[in-house]
């Protein structure tokens, strides 16, 4: 079944968990310039790559999320190496022609539209690549700890207020400490999937 070896999907998925609880460390910034040489390569519509990544690696910036985070998720964000606020960029249409260079049709296709048209496209493609930096950081030997308790509206006037960026969800970063319980059950495929 495996092409690549079974270490590496342990690794990326098998073995691989959610912490709560990291090693207080700081990482040097290049750990997080490494993470996104990698996870940018992850395909988007149109390769439109409409993901933001704010590192909050300070604990003055961790300081300004807290107000904002469910009331369970603060000590997981203080002890990660990073806090990792990926967003989306409703207005990633004028970047286009640097993204797609070379197909006129495109540009006419995003030229003036009505407010809202690409927010889906926008969050979808956001998504995938949050999925992809914690990919990514998994390959790269750090652990994840993703969540969305925490208030959007609030995490957006704080960080990015004045933008067309929306928050999506936080992803801590670093190496884990905690102790996990086993894993929980993963629906079947017959319960989830069909062969048309």
């Amino acid at each position: 079944m495996a092409v690549i070896y079974k270490a590496a999907l342990d690794q990326l998925f098998l073995a691989a968990r959610s912490h709560s609880d990291f090693k207080r460390e700081a990482l040097p910034d290049e750990t997080w310039r490494d993470l996104y040489a990698v996870l940018k390569h992850g395909p988007t519509s149109l390769n439109c790559a409409p993901a933001e990544f704010l590192f909050l690696v300070s604990d003055a910036a961790k300081d300004r999320l807290e107000p904002h985070l469910s009331k369970g998720n603060w000590h997981k964000c203080r002890t990660a190496a990073a806090v990792v606020v990926i967003g989306y960029d409703t207005d990633f249409i004028t970047k286009m022609d640097g993204r797609f260079p070379g197909v006129p049709q495109l540009t006419a296709m995003f030229k003036d539209p009505p407010p809202g048209k690409f927010d889906l496209m926008a969050f979808r493609n956001g998504n995938l690549q949050g999925a992809y930096l914690m990919l990514a950081a998994r390959a790269l030997g750090l652990d994840c700890g993703p969540m969305s308790g925490f208030n959007n509206a609030g995490v957006d006037a704080e960080f990015f207020a004045g933008t067309a960026i929306k928050s999506d969800f936080l992803c801590c970063l670093g190496h884990a400490v905690d102790v996990l319980p086993p894993r929980g059950p993963r629906p079947p495929f017959e319960e989830v999937c069909k062969i048309l």
